[in-house]
């Protein structure tokens, strides 16, 4: 890199001798990232201790000492970047001329723009800029150009697909599709497998093989695989069983679930709030895990489905592929699928066979089954290119399962932010000022605990209603009938209307973005509304008059 005869669109070169501003950091992140993948690089890099015009090593002393200053690094820039997109690795050298920091920043995904506090970033040349318009819709149109699992198997035919996984198949879609299971049983099955698209006229594709596919079929999406490992871990972390799965993917989900053990949990009777006992993990949930992975993998980087169960009761879940909708948080709090999705066709196709649900609900129903147990909350891990997905099947701290019992009315946020408590987790400035507020918590940083003598909140129902919010169709009543009032609607003043109503358990940020998914709903799916300024200075006016 030292040896090219100027910086790149792809490489940048700083001094930093003592310290470099974060913000600054951030931008060049954004930057970088965007332009790699304009310009079909895996990565970027971003190198401090390095003269800029002749590249001499000057060596650099940012963040110098203890490693974990660098490492922090990437949890501090994952917090304001989109989807929480974070450095693949920071490499620090110890030469002799000096001390050189090398961050090796990935490429935005196919389809999204890296921002980095809201605002996206690029190159000109050496120099630090705005991303411009055209640079910005050329990323964003890359989302709609290839659906992997759409592409039809050159050779393949029907008789390359598993008559047992068809007729399983039949059943599956016969359950989703009442109106036409009397209709059903007159089409052969290249006529049921175009109503349930999973073919394209005719054609096999790889969503077909992947879900239907005879075992030898597997060759047919090379160099992609379609594989499941379940593998089984003692208490110390070490394998004691493993059974490998392949295609059929629709058979398989059967196969991998029998492996899983779910053995019974008995809670120590404290009173009648408590169940006697209850299966370590509810069957919806294994299934809806397992099917997410299947949905949601990267086919394209090569890698299976991992299912890790341990015998001190936890189970998890790991596909390959960056978390689209970017948090948990997000699919949770919103009302709304999410607008794009890496395998559409194939997701669509499993929609069909009543495999998963479409609009968040199926994550949603995980967490509302683990609170009625009074277990932890599934912990989604996605960073590193994967989302690892991880179910507790016991009691981790009697006080938060005693919370849960006691307070029913303990709103999705308050429950996660105990979760957090009980699992040890660092908590924002905010989620320790609301939980101390309402005497949740005791402690100082970050020793905190659930303290359950006085978490029962008897006498608060107004505040309850309070936290828990409004039906999201009321906040858009409410804009509707402001732009109706007025003729149209700023940011600002959507803001100004909807922010003070919300939820105080929200954070700012958290607010910010419901109502921003709020407006997105309103003009992309009910179409009630239109944007008749600009992207950065939106006015917002009824669609219709």
């Amino acid at each position: 890199m030292r040896s090219l005869p100027a910086e790149t669109e792809v490489i940048e070169f700083k001094e930093a001798k003592n310290n470099f501003h974060f913000d600054k950091l951030g931008k060049y992140f954004s930057a970088l990232s965007n332009e790699a993948n304009l310009k079909g690089k895996a990565e970027a890099w971003l190198i401090f201790g390095i003269e800029n015009k002749d590249h001499r090593i000057v060596g650099s002393r940012y963040r110098h000492g203890d490693r974990s200053g660098l490492d922090s690094l990437k949890g501090e820039i994952a917090e304001k970047t989109t989807n929480r997109i974070t450095f693949i690795e920071i490499y620090e050298l110890n030469l002799p001329e000096g001390r050189v920091i090398m961050f090796q920043i990935p490429a935005a995904p196919r389809g999204f723009p890296i921002a980095w506090a809201g605002h996206y970033h690029g190159r000109d040349g050496e120099e630090l800029s705005p991303l411009n318009l055209e640079e910005i819709e050329r990323i964003r149109e890359q989302a709609t150009r290839i659906d992997w699992s759409a592409a039809t198997c050159e050779g393949a035919t029907i008789e390359d697909l598993h008559p047992e996984a068809i007729r399983v198949a039949r059943e599956k879609f016969k359950v989703k599709n009442q109106r036409l299971a009397t209709e059903m049983d007159d089409w052969d099955d290249l006529t049921f497998l175009s109503k349930a698209k999973i073919i394209i006229g005719n054609r096999i594709t790889r969503t077909a093989i992947i879900l239907l596919g005879k075992p030898e079929s597997e060759y047919f999406i090379n160099p992609a695989v379609a594989r499941i490992t379940w593998l089984l871990k003692d208490k110390e972390n070490h394998e004691k069983d493993y059974q490998h799965f392949t295609c059929p993917f629709l058979l398989a989900v059967d196969g991998v679930f029998g492996k899983i053990r779910n053995l019974k949990y008995r809670y120590i009777k404290e009173d009648t709030l408590f169940p006697e006992e209850v299966d370590q993990f509810d069957p919806f949930t294994i299934r809806e895990a397992l099917s997410n992975c299947i949905a949601h993998q990267d086919y394209s980087c090569g890698g299976r489905v991992n299912v890790v169960e341990r015998e001190d009761g936890y189970l998890t879940f790991t596909n390959l592929g960056e978390f689209l909708p970017g948090s948990i948080e997000t699919v949770i709090e919103s009302e709304e699928p999410p607008a794009y999705y890496r395998n559409s066709f194939l997701v669509n196709a499993m929609v069909n066979l009543n495999m998963i649900d479409t609009v968040g609900s199926g994550i949603k129903r995980m967490f509302r089954l683990q609170r009625e147990k009074f277990f932890p909350m599934p912990d989604y891990d996605i960073s590193g290119g994967k989302v690892k997905a991880t179910l507790t099947g016991k009691v981790l701290d009697i006080d938060f399962a005693r919370v849960l019992a006691r307070n029913p009315g303990l709103s999705f946020f308050e429950i996660l932010m105990l979760d957090k408590v009980q699992k040890k987790k660092e908590l924002s400035d905010h989620e320790i000022s609301y939980l101390k507020d309402r005497q949740l918590i005791e402690g100082r940083k970050p020793n905190f605990h659930i303290s359950f003598s006085i978490a029962e909140k008897t006498g608060r129902k107004a505040e309850y209603i309070r936290n828990r919010g409004l039906k999201d169709q009321h906040y858009k009543d409410l804009i509707l009938e402001f732009i109706g009032q007025y003729g149209a609607a700023t940011k600002a003043e959507i803001d100004k209307l909807i922010l003070d109503l919300l939820p105080n358990v929200l954070s700012p940020k958290q607010q910010e973005n419901k109502v921003r998914n709020l407006v997105y709903s309103m003009s992309k799916r009910d179409k009630t509304i239109v944007n008749e300024g600009t992207r950065r200075k939106p006015v917002w006016r009824m669609s219709q008059p």
